[in-house]
């Protein structure tokens, strides 16, 4: 709606709140809310003031005041509150100068959209993300001076299959064959559904929901596509609903990448595609896997960057404990039709122009959406402007490859391999002032201090097994 529809909105619907909702730069929801009172033309104008400082990785205290605008084409009523509540996602302007706060997630994506069509070559990109999930019954953990554990348990789990459960009902879901089982063995179906109906009524366009592979309550719920900032909005809105409508049933949800030793982890397999009007450019009846030399660029863009990639795409310290050989996460920057083992696949379900697409399959759930579409949509673009050459398909499983023969690229092996990776190679990010030097700058930083040092210095648990009688 238009903001002089907001208004209208609020009264006819005799909205009691009005939520206003940011993404930080690490990818989490902020949120404040306002009476209804003071949605004014002003608020759409001027916004309405934060301090920056105050979250993470934005502002230093000397330059902490910032604006928020709300965006009136966000606005939905929240199926979550007890009292009538209008949502709105909002952009953070600078108050001083008036303009977008470079730092701002959501504007990054804007102007990655905008840089696409001064490019002449596509005026759409097109994304559809593969969010996957666990949904944990109970979950406990810890990090102090003289102890650090985890414990994360479900009723589905392996592992509990001679639990004292009063009664155990059986039917407990074996390691990596979660794919698909039908209930009783699938005890989640229901809260998918609830889930996918939360959703829809935050305007969500939802394909298909199932359990994935993993032990333990993994599951997958995927979105239609759409373009790059819409779905960016749309992931933001789905972490929070699926974390909602999994407290509300007094269970708990994670999109951490590797919470199960030993299992497949959650990936976040992102569907791309370029669009001139309403012709796809990634389509050639007479390509590779149907697939156009425009496509192929794009994938040697994808792959010349992908380590760099890696750092918004797999941006935590566990995401790296998910890319392993062995647990369906791509380790090999290869591209192949239908095959699952490549980093990059290009689907095979439809021979129709418009169904083609790339999955880039090594990004996690743990990414900003806003960013790391972005940065993959950057690395495609710099991919077709120097018609980087990908290579030869791989149509084999390349789990079975020699590591050693060949000269594929790998992706890095953690996280303080892929910000070294960006902070060599992030050129293509700051064309058309995409990225920043500064958020560029600030992100490596910030992961350094706060997650690589902070895991490294702490004693590991499977330390104690190791070395405790060395």
């Amino acid at each position: 709606m238009e903001s002089s529809e907001v208004r209208r909105f609020i009264e006819d619907n005799e909205v009691a709140m009005v939520d206003l909702k940011f993404t930080d730069l690490l990818g989490t929801w902020q949120h404040f809310s306002i009476t209804p009172d003071e949605v004014t033309d002003g608020l759409f104008h001027n916004g309405i003031g934060f301090d920056g400082s105050s979250i993470r990785a934005f502002q230093g205290i000397e330059r902490s005041d910032m604006n928020l605008i709300p965006d009136p084409a966000t606005a939905v009523l929240d199926p979550f509150t007890s009292h009538k509540t209008l949502h709105m996602l909002a952009d953070i302007h600078d108050p001083i100068t008036g303009e977008r706060y470079h730092k701002d997630p959501r504007g990054v994506a804007q102007r990655a959209e905008a840089y696409l069509k001064t490019t002449g070559l596509a005026d759409t990109s097109y994304w559809g993300p593969e969010c996957e999930f666990f949904v944990f019954d109970d979950v406990r953990y810890d990090s102090g001076r003289n102890e650090a554990y985890y414990h994360v348990d479900s009723v589905e789990a392996a592992w509990n299959t001679g639990r004292q459960e009063q009664p155990n009902l059986a039917y407990k879901t074996n390691y990596k064959e979660g794919y698909f089982p039908a209930p009783p063995r699938d005890t989640l179906q229901d809260l998918r559904t609830e889930m996918v109906l939360k959703m829809q009524k935050w305007g969500l366009q939802v394909e298909i929901h199932h359990h994935e592979v993993g032990t333990a309550g993994q599951c997958e719920i995927d979105l239609r596509y759409a373009p790059l900032s819409r779905m960016a909005d749309s992931v933001m809105i789905y972490k929070h609903v699926v974390r909602n409508v999994a407290r509300d049933a007094g269970k708990v949800a994670t999109f951490m990448p590797k919470p199960i030793f030993e299992d497949n982890g959650s990936g976040m397999h992102v569907h791309q595609s370029l669009w001139r009007g309403d012709t796809n450019l990634f389509f050639d009846a007479k390509g590779y896997a149907l697939a156009s030399q425009t496509a192929m660029h794009y994938i040697g863009g994808l792959i010349k960057h992908a380590a760099a990639l890696m750092a918004f795409c797999a941006p935590t310290t566990n995401s790296y404990k998910r890319l392993v050989p062995g647990y369906e996460a791509p380790t090999m920057l290869v591209y192949s039709a239908r095959n699952r083992s490549a980093a990059i696949r290009i689907p095979m379900y439809s021979s129709a122009p418009h169904a083609k697409r790339l999955e880039f399959r090594s990004p996690d759930p743990t990414a900003n959406p806003y960013l790391a579409f972005s940065a993959m949509l950057l690395a495609g673009l710099d991919g077709i402007e120097n018609k980087l050459d990908p290579g030869d398909p791989v149509d084999v499983d390349v789990y079975e490859l020699d590591p050693l023969e060949g000269d594929h690229p790998q992706v890095p092996s953690s996280l303080e391999g892929a910000l070294d990776a960006l902070k060599d190679d992030h050129e293509f990010l700051v064309k058309g002032g995409v990225f920043s030097e500064d958020l560029i700058e600030t992100w490596i930083s910030y992961k350094r201090e706060n997650e690589i040092d902070a895991v490294r210095i702490r004693p590991h648990p499977h330390e104690f097994q190791l070395y405790f009688d060395a």
